[in-house]
C-alpha cells in the first residue's frame, strides 16, 4: 500500500501542531519565522524526490568506500542532485592518509578428516597476503580475553585466533563491538598472533566491515568470518581437531591520497559569516548499497536544502549541507573541513551529524555542552507532534560531529531508534529496503526543524578553548571513547581538534 495519503494527513497534522491556533485576542500571530518553518515541515512531509535519490544513490551507485571509483562517482551524483534543485554546491579537497580497497578475500579451513571454505571478508587495514595465501594454525581464542590469551600461552604465537563474538542486536552492542575490539587486537598483537579472525556477528552469515583497531599501522591480516562457519570451526576445535586456516586476501592499498566532501551552500541573509553545518556522510564500506550507512540521510540532507530553495526560504545564517567522505577509515572528511575552514570556526554556530540509519528521532547528543539543550527544545517546537524528544547531555565519538566537538563548536548528533540498524551495519544487507519511507520524511521534518531554528534565532554559543575541551575529557568517558576509535593520539599531538600552543593545524598524513 502506497503511503502516500498517510504522508499527506501527517503533513497535515503537523502544520497543526506547528502553527499554533490562536485561543484568544490576546494572542500574538505566528511569527514569520514560525511560519517558514511550518511550511518547511509540511513540505518535506509531502511528495518529494528523496526516496528517488535514495533508490538511485544505492542501487546505481552503490557502495562507496573511499578511494573507490563508486565514491568518486558519488560525489559527481551529489553535485549534480544539489545544482539540480538550483543549490550552490562545491567539491572540497581534504588528504586521506592510506588507501585501503579488498579486492577479493577467500579461506578454507582445513584439519584431518576436515575441509571447509566459509566466507569471509577482510578488515579495513588489513594487510594482505601472499598471492597464494597464508597458511597458519587455527586456534580457539574464546572471547579474546586477557584470561584466554593467558590459557593459549605459546599457541598464539603465528597463529589466527578465532574470537567468538555475541549477536548483535542493537546499536549498544556495536559500540561494545568497537570496545571489545581494541583490547582484544592489542592483546592479540602483543602474543605475535599472525592475524585475527572474528566470528561474524550478523545474522543470517551477513559479512560486514569492522575497521582494525590501529587503522593504518596495522601489520597483520586480519579478517571476519561468516558466523556458521566459525561456529563450526570452533565446535571442531573444542572437540580436539587440530584445524589451520589459510587466508588469501587481494587488497588495493597506498599511501596518502585526495578525497573531496560535497559542499551545498544556501548563504545567510542577516548573518551570512555565521554558519550552520549540516552533516551525513557519503561514503559507505562496500559489501552492501550503503542505505542506513549513510545514504538515507546524504538523501535526507539533499531534500532540505531543495525544497529550502524551492520554497524561498532565506536563512539568516550560511545553512552549509556537508556529505562527507573518508568518515569511515576515521572521519577524515569532515576533520580536513575543520583544517581547511579553521579561521572560520569561530563563527560556526553549531555542527550537526546524523548517522544512525533509519530509525525514528527521538532528540539529540548535545555532547557535553548542557546549554545546547533548551536551544535544541526551541528549534524542535515546530515538530512537537512528531516527538517526543529527549535531548542527551554525554559526549559522543564516532561520527563527523567530532572534529567540530575537538574544535569547541557547538555540536549534535540525531539520536535515533536502533529499528534495524544494528544488524545490518556496514553488512552485505545494508540495503533500500532497510529503510522505512515514512519515519525517512519524519526524521527529515525534524532535521528541517531543528536547522531552521539554528539558522534563525539569536542565541548563539561561543566556541569553546582546548582548555575546556580537556575539561570535557576529564569529567566524562569522551577520552577511553576516542583511544576505541583510534583517534586520542592525534588529539593528544595536536595535530587533531585544537592545536597545541605553537604547533602548526595541518598534520603530516600519518
Amino acid at each position: 500500500m502506497s503511503p502516500a495519503r498517510p504522508l499527506v494527513r501527517l503533513a497535515a497534522l503537523s502544520l497543526a501542531l506547528a502553527l499554533p491556533a490562536p485561543s484568544s485576542a490576546q494572542e500574538a500571530p505566528p511569527s514569520a519565522r514560525e511560519r517558514e518553518a511550518a511550511l518547511l515541515v509540511g513540505s518535506l512531509l509531502g511528495g518529494t524526490p528523496m526516496l528517488d535519490d535514495l533508490r538511485s544513490l544505492v542501487d546505481e551507485v552503490g557502495g562507496r568506500a573511499t578511494g573507490s571509483e563508486a565514491n568518486t562517482r558519488s560525489v559527481e551524483w551529489a553535485l549534480a542532485r544539489f545544482r539540480a534543485a538550483g543549490v550552490t554546491a562545491r567539491a572540497e579537497a581534504f588528504p586521506m592518509p592510506a588507501l585501503w580497497l579488498e579486492r577479493g578475500a577467500t579461506a578454507s579451513v582445513q584439519g584431518p578428516g576436515v575441509r571447509f571454505t566459509p566466507r569471509v571478508a577482510a578488515m579495513p587495514f588489513s594487510t594482505a597476503t601472499p598471492r597464494a595465501g597464508l597458511t597458519a594454525p587455527l586456534v580457539d581464542a574464546g572471547r579474546g580475553t586477557g584470561a584466554d590469551l593467558q590459557r593459549l600461552g605459546a599457541k598464539a604465537k603465528g597463529a589466527f585466533l578465532l574470537v567468538e563474538t555475541d549477536e548483535l542486536k542493537d546499536v549498544d552492542g556495536l559500540f561494545r563491538e568497537y570496545d571489545e575490539a581494541t583490547a582484544i587486537e592489542s592483546r592479540a598483537f602483543a602474543a605475535g598472533v599472525a592475524g585475527v579472525v572474528y566470528m561474524g556477528s550478523r545474522p543470517g552469515n551477513q559479512l560486514y566491515r569492522h575497521s582494525v583497531s590501529v587503522g593504518p599501522r596495522n601489520t597483520r591480516p586480519m579478517m571476519v568470518m561468516e558466523r556458521d562457519g566459525a561456529k563450526r570451526a570452533l565446535r571442531l576445535l573444542r572437540a580436539g581437531k587440530a584445524l589451520s586456516l589459510t587466508a588469501a586476501l587481494d587488497l588495493r592499498t597506498g599511501g596518502p591520497y585526495e578525497s573531496r566532501n560535497v559542499i551545498g551552500e544556501l548563504r545567510g541573509t542577516t548573518h551570512p559569516d555565521e554558519v550552520v553545518v549540516l552533516g551525513a556522510h557519503l561514503d559507505s564500506w562496500d559489501l552492501g548499497g550503503g542505505a542506513l550507512d549513510n545514504g538515507a540521510n546524504v538523501a535526507m540532507l539533499l531534500d532540505l536544502a531543495r525544497q529550502m530553495q524551492r520554497l524561498g526560504l532565506k536563512p539568516a545564517r550560511t545553512l552549509r549541507f556537508a556529505l562527507w567522505n573518508g568518515e569511515e577509515q576515521g572521519m577524515y572528511g569532515s576533520a580536513g573541513y575543520t583544517r581547511s575552514h579553521a579561521a572560520e570556526l569561530n563563527q560556526h554556530t553549531m555542527a550537526l551529524s546524523v548517522d544512525i540509519g533509519c530509525g525514528r528521532i527521538t532528540g539529540f547528543y548535545t555532547n557535553g555542552r548542557p546549554a545546547l539543550v533548551p536551544l535544541v527544545d526551541a528549534a524542535l517546537k515546530p515538530v512537537a507532534g512528531l516527538g517526543p524528544f529527549t535531548q542527551v547531555d554525554v559526549p559522543v565519538v564516532g561520527t563527523d560531529n567530532f572534529d567540530f566537538m575537538m574544535h569547541g563548536v557547538a555540536n549534535l548528533i540525531a539520536n535515533q531508534e536502533p529499528a534495524t540498524y544494528g544488524p545490518n551495519y556496514h553488512a552485505r544487507s545494508d540495503e533500500f529496503e532497510q529503510c522505512d519511507a515514512r519515519t525517512l520524511r519524519a526524521n527529515a521534518a525534524v532535521v528541517g526543524a531543528l536547522a531552521w531554528g539554528f539558522a534563525t534565532m539569536e542565541e548563539k554559543l561561543p566556541r569553546q578553548s582546548r582548555a575546556e575541551v580537556e575539561a570535557l575529557i576529564r569529567d566524562t568517558d569522551l577520552g577511553s571513547q576516542m583511544r576505541s576509535f583510534n583517534v586520542w593520539e592525534e588529539w593528544a599531538s595536536g595535530t587533531r581538534g585544537h592545536p597545541l600552543e605553537g604547533k602548526p593545524t595541518t598534520p603530516t598524513p600519518r
